[in-house]
């Protein structure tokens, strides 16, 4: 497996992390020619960066009907429990901007199985993308938002679990890792995006950054390597050492000078 450089980026505080990290994927879209799609994550830091994303100096400019909007793992709870990552989403920023309902495509976790619910997804998946099987040349995602958890998991790849060998389907069911199934895409699927960002707040996520940048670790987060570029955006109290550049809250005097 070959490594694939990570790209950081280190902001003053999760705030100012959500603002340009929103402003950044709204440039995105609106640089793009084609379909734009995002693979979105649950959790308290990609919460700020989708409610970001409905104020109205983002959501005015957001090309949302040409957006889409699919998940990187879920919950197997109803999309109405409030540990959904569907309804994280969908409270945070989709209920409250004009994306077509058609362009939303959840993880169904009601009325059929874990499995069955995986399956399910990868089909949503494969018709989505319009192939069964993933070329490097047209990733499947334009930008994949994922987290890193303490114990080094992404999406829902924990270590030690089976899912983490899988390279042929692209969503599995992942039972036993926590107290609640979970549907998460593989490898396969995760990788497959122009741009993968790990968005990393707070002090605790030090110890754990610090050994998935290591190119020896194997931790899963460590283990993601996109067919494009990958970042890891990170608030500095989240950065080991505070030894990258800081980038400050843009002033209103700086709005037209752009970190990216």
């Amino acid at each position: 497996m070959t490594q694939t450089t990570m790209q950081t980026r280190v902001f003053e505080s999760a705030e100012t992390l959500a603002l340009n990290v929103a402003a950044w994927l709204c440039a995105l879209a609106q640089a793009s020619d084609h379909v734009f799609a995002v693979c979105l994550s649950g959790g308290s830091t990609p919460r700020r960066l989708y409610e970001r994303l409905a104020t109205p100096a983002i959501a005015a400019r957001f090309p949302w009907s040409r957006s889409h909007w699919l998940w990187g793992d879920e919950r197997f709870v109803p999309h109405t429990h409030p540990d959904s990552n569907f309804r994280l989403a969908d409270e945070a920023f989709l209920a409250g901007v004009p994306v077509p309902g058609a362009n939303v495509h959840a993880v169904p976790t009601e009325g059929l199985s874990p499995d069955a619910s995986a399956a399910a997804y990868e089909a949503t998946l494969k018709r989505f993308y319009g192939d069964e099987a993933l070329a490097a040349e047209r990733p499947l995602f334009d930008v994949t938002l994922l987290g890193i958890g303490e114990d080094g998991h992404t999406a829902s790849l924990f270590p030690g679990q089976p899912a983490l060998q899988e390279r042929r389907r692209w969503a599995v069911a992942v039972i036993g890792a926590r107290h609640e199934p979970r549907i998460t895409l593989t490898y396969p699927a995760l990788d497959s995006s122009r741009q993968v960002v790990f968005l990393v707040t707070g002090r605790e996520k030090q110890v754990v950054l610090t050994r998935v940048r290591d190119g020896s670790s194997n931790l899963p987060a460590a283990m993601v390597r996109p067919v494009g570029h990958l970042h890891c955006f990170t608030d500095r109290s989240a950065e080991p050492g505070g030894r990258l550049m800081v980038i400050e809250g843009r002033k209103k005097t700086d709005a037209s000078r752009p970190w990216w």
